[in-house]
């Protein structure tokens, strides 16, 4: 009777839920989401010249006029392909091109004959600067070559007007009435550069550059002074800020005007 009881009991007596495993993840746990970090907000281009015509400043950052862009040399359609061939092109002619093996010519060891032709079972050889042999000669190994190759001139003048009008829709060019620089004196020219608030690598053209003006910027870190003449696809695509000076601007536009 006792036993019956029991049974009842149980059959009474309502089932347990069965306990789950699975605990909720900890605030910052791995199994657990994570707030992601807030991104930062990319920076905002610079404005680019909406009517053909940007400022003039001198060196102290004071906004003394405006000057009217040459379309047909500052607001061309920006050819991609044309400005690869002009970079590939400025690199090649960089290229050292000093890497070099040695042949069995020039490597060290003797040109006498080790044994004779036959009879000693062995296989003929002529010279222990073989190639085949250890401590020979290379075989059709790199030699000092010159990797430079033009380009037309025509291909060359279209490449930099797609150039500078790319960083002229990007807002990269600054145009500077003139760099009064007349001594050499690095500091001088680094006080011009801050106070235009120029940082970072910067190409500064002037047309006919003076010696200070050279001699001021050459131990500027990421600063280049060149003229307009010698001015390159890379170098205007290679740099934060393209300082062009009025003269050096006008030289430019009689030279690239097609």
């Amino acid at each position: 009777m006792a036993e019956k009881e029991k049974k009842a009991a149980a059959e009474k007596k309502p089932a347990r839920a069965p306990r789950s495993r699975s605990k909720a993840p900890a605030e910052g746990s791995r199994s657990g989401s994570r707030p992601k970090p807030a991104e930062k907000a990319p920076e905002a281009p610079r404005a680019a010249p909406v009517d053909g015509t940007v400022a003039v400043y001198n060196v102290q950052n004071e906004r003394v006029g405006d000057v009217s862009l040459r379309p047909e040399v500052f607001a061309v359609e920006v050819n991609q392909h044309l400005l690869y061939e002009a970079v590939k092109q400025y690199r090649a002619g960089a290229r050292a091109g000093t890497h070099m093996t040695k042949n069995r010519a020039l490597v060290s060891g003797s040109g006498r004959k080790p044994w004779r032709q036959k009879g000693t079972g062995r296989a003929r050889v002529g010279e222990i600067r073989n190639p085949l042999w250890r401590h020979g000669g290379t075989v059709f190994g790199p030699q000092p070559r010159d990797y430079s190759y033009s380009m037309p001139r025509k291909a060359r003048a279209a490449a930099l007007r797609s150039a500078l009008s790319q960083r002229v829709h990007e807002g990269a060019l600054k145009v500077v009435e003139r760099f009064a620089v007349e001594v050499p004196k690095t500091k001088a020219l680094k006080g011009i550069l801050t106070q235009l608030g120029v940082s970072g690598k910067t190409i500064l053209v002037e047309h006919r550059p003076s010696e200070a003006l050279v001699l001021s910027g050459r131990n500027i870190p990421g600063l280049r002074v060149i003229d307009d003449s010698h001015l390159t696809v890379y170098d205007v695509l290679d740099c934060r800020t393209l300082l062009v000076s009025q003269d050096a601007l006008g030289k430019l536009e009689e030279r690239l005007a097609p």
